[in-house]
């Protein structure tokens, strides 16, 4: 049996129950994100005018077969939130125009969205859903009501951050097509996660990150932009990709690839965290993961007197759970979670409700949900963590 703690570089004293945030890298794809630094600074020049270049196209070839996309309609971005940056800067909003959104979006994209839509006096409409979900059907239903006349694109998150749930976006992106409408999705928790098909999702554009649950170095991620919207998608740094002196087949990939000197190992890294998955199984691996996590969210909920956010199924849960929670000040439970039981688990904010957001990886064991349970259940003893009298 395989031992999957050995795998990682985790501080073995630390209870490490939050993978979802910046995910966490394996021993063998961490010494070759260092063999791919080395190999740069040992010829810095040839390494980033010429090999770089064509190492970026292959990782993008070998990450689009794995996303079902052509390669060509992908470029590697430092972050999701750099990818939705660049797609809120460069869409042409006017003074009136609806993006289309959820009240459960990542903080980060929505200030990104917030901004440019107050520079166009336009509008960034966070429509209000229920929680818990009841189902599927609920969910489109008020979701649509934030529809207008004036939308003009959709941007909703495949899974979200503070909820840790997976919303229906293969429906949304069917019914935008329908109402002539662009999607934008995040899928920041995605790529490694859950299955992904972008040919069958059909969204317009894509981001998702490469650091989370592939595994990869920090700093890498993709932006996805399918070729009927690639011709207004401008760079966020205007660099030697534009009017090129060698100009690729792709005037995608030629504006958003060079950004000025920067580190490519990170990028370069994806290969070998899709050699990693293939090598260990990993499709079964997070498929044992979502079990675990499934199948003790009810009784977190219970301790403290919540409901699941959602029905307790694979439609809406992945390797994350987020436990609803009432506490005085949401940063310091988080801290005291960490400085006096050393658990590291994000406590999240969003619309004045207060989440515990479990992750499940391959290192992690129902002997630490249990530890975290316990620790839970102490810290309602001492009145740290009130219930909710549901």
């Amino acid at each position: 049996m395989i031992n999957y703690s050995n795998l990682f570089l985790l501080d073995p004293e630390i209870t490490f129950l939050n993978f979802g945030s910046f995910g966490a890298c394996p021993k063998p794809i961490f010494e070759k994100y260092q063999e791919w630094q080395l190999k740069l600074e040992r010829e810095p020049v040839q390494f980033i005018v010429n090999e770089a270049l064509v190492e970026l196209e292959n990782v993008r070839k070998e990450l689009g077969l794995f996303l079902g996309c052509c390669h060509k309609d992908l470029v590697m971005v430092m972050n999701p939130s750099y990818a939705i940056n660049t797609i809120a800067k460069s869409f042409s909003l006017k003074e009136d125009d609806e993006i289309l959104t959820t009240n459960l979006e990542y903080g980060a994209c929505d200030r990104t969205w917030t901004y440019y839509c107050e520079k166009a006096k336009a509008k960034y409409v966070r429509q209000q859903i229920s929680l818990p979900i009841q189902s599927k059907d609920v969910f489109l239903e008020e979701f649509w009501k934030g529809y207008s006349d004036k939308t003009r694109a959709i941007f909703i998150s495949q899974i979200t951050s503070a909820t840790g749930l997976i919303l229906p976006v293969k429906e949304i992106c069917d019914e935008a097509k329908k109402r002539g409408l662009l999607t934008i999705v995040d899928g920041a928790h995605v790529p490694g996660h859950i299955e992904l098909n972008l040919s069958e999702l059909q969204a317009d554009i894509y981001t998702g990150a490469c650091h989370k649950w592939l595994m990869g170095p920090k700093g890498s991620s993709f932006l996805y932009v399918n070729k009927e919207n690639q011709h207004w998608v401008d760079p966020l740094l205007i660099s030697w990709g534009f009017q090129s002196d060698f100009p690729s087949d792709s005037t995608f990939i030629d504006y958003h690839q060079t950004a000025g000197t920067r580190d490519y190992a990170a990028f370069l890294t994806v290969t070998e965290c899709l050699k990693f998955r293939e090598k260990f199984q990993w499709n079964e691996v997070s498929q044992n993961c979502r079990k675990m996590a499934l199948e003790n969210g009810l009784r977190f909920c219970e301790l403290v007197g919540s409901e699941p956010l959602a029905p307790l199924n694979e439609d809406f849960y992945g390797q994350l759970f987020s436990i609803p929670i009432i506490v005085e000040n949401p940063q310091e439970f988080q801290k005291k979670l960490f400085n006096d039981y050393k658990i590291e688990i994000p406590v999240a904010v969003q619309n004045g409700s207060s989440y515990l957001r479990y992750s499940v990886q391959a290192f992690n064991t129902q002997n630490e949900l249990d530890y975290l349970y316990d620790s839970l259940v102490d810290l309602k003893k001492k009145g740290y963590l009130l219930s909710s009298g549901k």
